[in-house]
């Protein structure tokens, strides 16, 4: 698929906003200016990215725990979401979700979790509504390695093979859930298990390339709109952090001649090259680019720093039900 110059410089616009969102979460996060802790998406910027960029405008999105990206690849401002890291009324949950659980409905992405495969249902419950409604509206579920062998996950794909809904399941295979090895706990691919639900499986070997993967999703996605049902994308790429920032181990279960091959295929870097390569853009345009992005996560942090945090009396305002005695 040929796609224009526009988009592509899009594309590394994106990656690079994800890039250097999470490396200012991280250092932020160990100076103690976020509480608990952040999962970044550094070197999954490509899968992130080109997922996103394959759907429409209003179409829906769902995350994981390891999600500060997904919204952004799919277009939402780094502000708000920055200062729902640092629990500010100005975030996207006015303060009250966190890291793991952003969610901003102005670009469809109806939300995180940090309990593995939770939002696949939501999901697939946006992708009915779109059926039941007749919006065009297609849902695309991210979810990782470590919720491959999740029930919630089968119980989902079931239902949406059965019904015909317009939802994408994504695997996210960045090769360990946490420290746990993905082929000492999931047999064969993951991609493979989309024939027991009738639909199309499809693994994406090479998930740092973000053109590869938008082009595997995008096909999935045009599918879903045309109205033939779901499909199973599973896109192997790498995180180059630890599972969370600050997590120390006992053991260092990654082989290091490992981390350093795919330290070599840096989509970020990859993708540079290819648009100047490509004749897309020349290194003045990219310089300026790279540099305006650093401008707005700065802008973002400031954004943050100068938020207010939410007042108390807001703690029990948006849930479903109000303690005994507290009145809103």
């Amino acid at each position: 698929m040929t796609l224009a110059n526009d988009l592509l410089l899009e594309m590394q616009r994106r990656m690079l906003r994800i890039r250097l969102f999470d490396e200012r979460a991280s250092k932020m996060v160990k100076r103690g200016e976020i509480p608990g802790t952040v999962h970044t998406s550094i070197g999954q910027e490509a899968q992130v990215v080109g997922a996103c960029m394959a759907l429409a405008e209003g179409d829906y999105m769902t995350g994981n725990h390891r999600s500060h990206g997904h919204p952004i690849g799919k277009g939402a401002a780094l502000g708000p979401l920055m200062a729902e890291l640092q629990g500010k009324a100005t975030g996207v949950c006015m303060g009250k979700g966190g890291s793991m659980h952003l969610a901003d409905f102005k670009v469809g992405s109806l939300g995180e979790s940090g309990i593995v495969g939770s939002s696949i249902p939501i999901a697939t419950g946006a992708a009915l509504s779109s059926k039941v409604l007749g919006t065009g509206r297609v849902s695309l579920a991210f979810f990782g390695d470590g919720a491959a062998n999740q029930g919630c996950l089968y119980e989902a794909m079931n239902l949406a093979s059965v019904w015909g809904l317009p939802i994408v399941f994504l695997c996210e295979n960045n090769q360990y859930a946490l420290s746990t090895p993905a082929h000492t706990v999931t047999a064969g691919r993951v991609s493979d298990r989309a024939t027991g639900f009738n639909m199309p499986g499809v693994r994406v070997e090479d998930g740092q390339s973000v053109l590869t993967v938008h082009d595997a999703v995008r096909t999935a996605v045009d599918r879903a709109r045309a109205g033939k049902g779901p499909s199973l994308v599973e896109v192997v790429t790498y995180r180059f952090n630890e599972h969370s920032e600050g997590l120390r181990l006992a053991v260092d279960y990654r082989n290091a001649a490992e981390k350093e091959s795919w330290l070599k295929r840096d989509p970020v870097k990859m993708f540079r090259s290819y648009l100047l390569e490509q004749g897309v853009a020349d290194e003045a345009t990219l310089a300026g680019l790279e540099n305006d992005v650093a401008e707005e996560v700065e802008a973002a942090v400031r954004f943050s720093e100068e938020s207010p945090y939410p007042e108390p009396h807001v703690a029990f305002k948006d849930v479903y039900t109000v303690p005994f005695g507290v009145t809103q």
